[in-house]
């Protein structure tokens, strides 16, 4: 007869998380074994095309040797430290992140994810203006810990805590008008995405972004782009705000930075920098040697791979090609798309799922996310196409 050990290996995994992790994630109906370039292998022997990145965040797609073997000879070599020592690998992951930001933003604090990333950049804005009130958009998302949340479109749903940690207000979002009388000399920061990606793609206006920027430069308040989802060559540029060529006082990034690797990063320049000294920020595994070797692979893949071209190029396509069966429209930039659904989007994603492709949806109902790593090729465009066109006309 089996032993307990024996029985829990032959259960389903879903089965096995069920039975020992708090049920807060809805799961799809497929187990990943394995996974290759924008390919995912199932256990159940399925060949799934991962339009979707794990939330954006596989850049590089699936095993992408530069990045395994930089993970790889940087384990080997010396798989953590922390900042109580510097080291060469910290300091050109810093190196190239900054060369490839936005002007001005030429120092970095390195953290573990997106969410510390806005959290650590929302208490840098508080601690520099010394004032104590933020601003973000309407529809934006910028985390799940207490400051990101507290600047999270419609968190009072699920935000948990007694009381927000600063007074927020909320700016609709591409409304200049409501941005000029709502930033004035009490703003500590104005955080936003440029693509807001949980909203489902949608890209905010050259004008609303110009606004931004002046008015808080006006008013001595800090702009925060938030391109955790948007950045590290999504948008098809390094960053988002690149397009538009906006200049933020700080910029987050985490998701994609490290190809899979958990790490994230708050860049600003150096007259923010000036105003913080030892002891004023901290995180444990920030700027680990691994997550460090991951970012500069990273880089060096989209540069070497000219894969800001191919991001541009599988936008142009995707628009072209596949606003067929459900879908009427796309919004957003490069390869972080929203495409308007004739129908509710789960609807869609779990048809486009039987077709052994996987998508997202958004926090607009009606919008399907694509995510897809930025080597996406034009077969698996056609392959995309090819499926939205085979779907059933809408009954409704």
């Amino acid at each position: 007869m089996p032993t307990i050990n024996q029985q829990d290996v032959m259960l389903d995994p879903r089965v096995r998380e069920a039975g020992v992790t708090i049920p807060v994630y809805g799961q799809l109906p497929f187990v990943p074994e394995r996974a290759s370039g924008c390919d995912i292998y199932t256990r159940d022997g399925r060949r799934i095309l991962d339009l979707y990145g794990g939330h954006a965040v596989a850049a590089l797609g699936y095993g992408h040797p530069r990045l395994v073997k930089a993970i790889s000879d940087q384990s080997k070599t010396l798989l953590f430290q922390s900042n109580a020592v510097a080291l060469d690998i910290r300091a050109a992951a810093a190196e190239k992140l900054t060369r490839v930001a936005p002007d001005g933003l030429d120092r970095v604090f390195f953290v573990n994810s997106g969410a510390e990333a806005n959290e650590n950049a929302l208490r840098m804005a508080c601690m520099a203006t010394g004032r104590s009130k933020i601003l973000a958009l309407t529809q934006g998302f910028h985390g799940r810990t207490a400051a990101a949340a507290a600047v999270t479109w419609n968190s009072e749903k699920w935000y948990g805590f007694p009381r927000k940690p600063f007074a927020v207000d909320f700016i609709p979002r591409d409304d200049v008008a409501a941005a000029k009388k709502m930033i004035g000399d009490d703003i500590a920061a104005v955080i936003f995405e440029p693509i807001q990606g949980v909203a489902g793609g949608y890209d905010l206006s050259a004008e609303f972004l110009l606004a931004l920027r002046e008015l808080t430069a006006q008013h001595g308040a800090i702009l925060i782009a938030d391109e955790v989802q948007s950045g590290i060559g999504r948008s098809g540029q390094f960053f988002a705000v690149q397009v538009n060529a906006i200049n933020p006082d700080i910029l987050t990034s985490a998701k994609a930075l490290g190809g899979g690797i958990p790490c994230g990063a708050v860049l600003c320049g150096h007259e923010i920098a000036a105003k913080f000294s030892v002891g004023d920020l901290g995180s444990t595994f920030g700027g680990g040697p691994v997550a460090a070797a991951a970012i500069a692979a990273t880089i060096d893949a989209i540069e070497q791979e000219n894969l800001l071209a191919n991001v541009r190029r599988s936008e142009a396509a995707i628009r072209e090609h596949c606003v067929v069966g459900p879908v009427t429209s796309v919004q957003g930039m490069g390869l972080l798309l929203g495409l308007r659904c004739d129908r509710p989007a789960i609807e869609v994603r779990d048809a486009l799922l039987e077709h052994d492709i996987l998508t997202g949806t958004s926090g607009d109902p009606d919008i399907l996310r694509i995510l897809a790593p930025l080597v996406l090729e034009s077969h698996h465009i056609e392959h995309l196409a090819e499926a939205l066109q085979a779907i059933a006309p809408s009954t409704n």
